[in-house]
């Protein structure tokens, strides 16, 4: 027997550039969820708290921060541990995520003003208030939340344990 090409897995177009965002979102039900993050290492925090967001509405969309975007976090030198194609793809698989998008600036904010999301999700470390793009999104009648963390993990964490290993 040989060896079949299947070709990229279909995960994979899950992937959208920014460029494409609106082209993407106009084929998803509605309400969009937005969140977004680093999600370097993908752990069980990541992957509870993205189902929980996604429950918000019919669709999630995650923006990744790029590589780039990720060291001016001042999270060490060695961040990320993942390239964003490898980060974004590991989203991608996920069930739970429609859409996986990034954004290279400090904020997302102009994902989230591309995508026009009716709700808008971050973690519980983030007060709804802080939550950037809040203001923008109340204002076109979305909504905003802050959802509490049910297994308190973190790449940092992660990352220390590591290191002392």
């Amino acid at each position: 027997m040989g060896l079949a090409h299947a070709g990229p897995p279909a995960f994979e177009a899950k992937v959208a550039a920014p460029a494409d965002l609106a082209e993407r979102i106009a084929l998803l039900p509605r309400p969009l969820v937005f969140t977004n993050g680093c999600f370097d290492i993908l752990h069980r925090g990541h992957v509870t708290y993205l189902a929980q967001a996604r429950s918000l509405g019919a669709s999630l969309i995650v923006a990744a921060n790029s590589d780039a975007s990720v060291r001016r976090l001042g999270k060490g030198d060695d961040r990320p541990v993942n390239p964003l194609a490898d980060r974004m793809a590991l989203l991608a698989s996920l069930e739970c995520v429609s859409l996986v998008t990034w954004f290279d600036e400090d904020t997302p904010l102009q994902r989230i003003l591309d995508c026009r999301p009716d709700v808008l999700v971050k973690g519980g470390d983030w007060p709804v208030e802080k939550i950037v793009g809040h203001s923008e999104v109340i204002a076109w009648g979305g909504t905003v939340h802050s959802i509490p963390f049910i297994h308190e993990r973190s790449t940092t964490a992660l990352m220390e344990k590591i290191r002392r290993l």
